[in-house]
C-alpha cells in the first residue's frame, strides 16, 4: 500500500537507533529510542581462570522491555453511512481469509477452525522485520455484529475489534450504518512507541479498505446524501 515503505523505513531508523551509547565506568547501556536501561555488566574472572567468551543473546531485540512496562491502551472507533445493504458488509467483514488481500498490512488470513457463531484466525501483520502471527476467535451474529479478540500474541496483551452493522438511511434498505471499535494495547514500551508511528495511518484507513474491498465484490455503492462519518481516536 502507499507510504508503507515510508513507514517501514521510519521503524527501522528507530530500531538502528535504540541501540545506545556506553556511559564510562557504570557498564549501562541506554536504549535511546523508549529510555529503557538494559545492563550489561561483564562477570568477574577469578585469577587463571580461561578467558570470558561471549554468549549469543537469549531474547531478541524486541523482547528487551520486559512485559511489566507495557504502554498505554489505544483505541479507536468510526461511524460511516454506506451505500451497501447490511448483509453486503457483514459478508464483507466475515470473510476472513480473504483479508490478506486488502486489510492493511494483512500479510497472511487462514481459518483455523469454524463452527456455528465462531471463528478461529490466525493473521500475519506488520513487514520485515516486524512481523507478528496471533490467533483471533471471531463471534459472529449474522449481519449485525462481528466480534474478535486477539489470543496466543507475543506483543499484543490485549486486541479486540468490534464490527456492529444496523439499517442506514431510512427508506434505502440498500444502505447500512457501520460503526468500527478497536482496542489494543501491547505488552512493552517500545512496542508501543513503534506503533506510534503508523497508528494513524493503519487503523483509519481500516474502514475505507473494507468499503473499497465491498466496491469490488459489489460493484459502486448506492449514493449516500449526507455522508456520515464520525471518528475518535484516544489513549487510556
Amino acid at each position: 500500500m502507499a507510504g508503507s515503505s515510508s513507514r517501514g523505513a521510519a521503524i527501522l531508523r528507530v530500531l538502528r537507533g535504540a541501540g545506545g551509547r556506553p556511559r564510562p565506568g557504570d557498564g549501562t547501556r541506554h536504549l535511546s529510542s523508549c529510555g529503557i536501561l538494559a545492563t550489561s555488566l561483564a562477570p568477574k574472572r577469578p585469577p587463571g581462570a580461561p578467558a570470558w567468551v561471549p554468549q549469543p543473546p537469549a531474547r531478541t531485540f524486541l523482547n528487551l522491555a520486559a512485559p511489566r512496562l507495557g504502554g498505554k491502551r489505544m483505541e479507536y472507533s468510526e461511524e460511516r453511512v454506506l451505500g451497501y445493504s447490511m448483509e453486503q458488509m457483514y459478508n464483507v467483514v466475515a470473510n476472513v481469509e480473504s483479508y490478506r488481500l486488502f486489510v492493511p498490512w494483512c500479510t497472511s488470513s487462514k481459518v483455523l477452525s469454524c463452527r456455528k457463531g465462531l471463528t478461529r484466525a490466525e493473521l500475519e501483520v506488520g513487514f520485515a522485520p516486524l512481523v507478528e502471527r496471533y490467533v483471533s476467535e471471531i463471534s459472529l451474529t449474522p449481519q449485525h455484529q462481528i466480534r474478535a479478540v486477539c489470543n496466543d500474541s507475543r506483543i499484543f496483551s490485549h486486541l479486540e475489534t468490534l464490527w456492529r452493522f444496523s439499517p442506514g438511511l431510512p427508506g434505502q434498505p440498500d444502505t447500512c450504518t457501520l460503526d468500527f471499535y478497536v482496542s489494543f494495547e501491547f505488552k512493552s514500551i517500545l512496542h508501543s512507541h513503534l506503533a506510534s508511528l503508523f497508528f494513524d495511518e493503519v487503523v483509519k484507513q481500516m474502514v475505507t479498505a473494507f468499503e473499497r474491498w465491498a466496491e469490488k465484490v459489489y460493484g459502486p455503492q448506492t449514493a449516500v446524501q449526507p455522508q456520515k462519518c464520525l471518528q475518535a481516536a484516544r489513549c487510556m
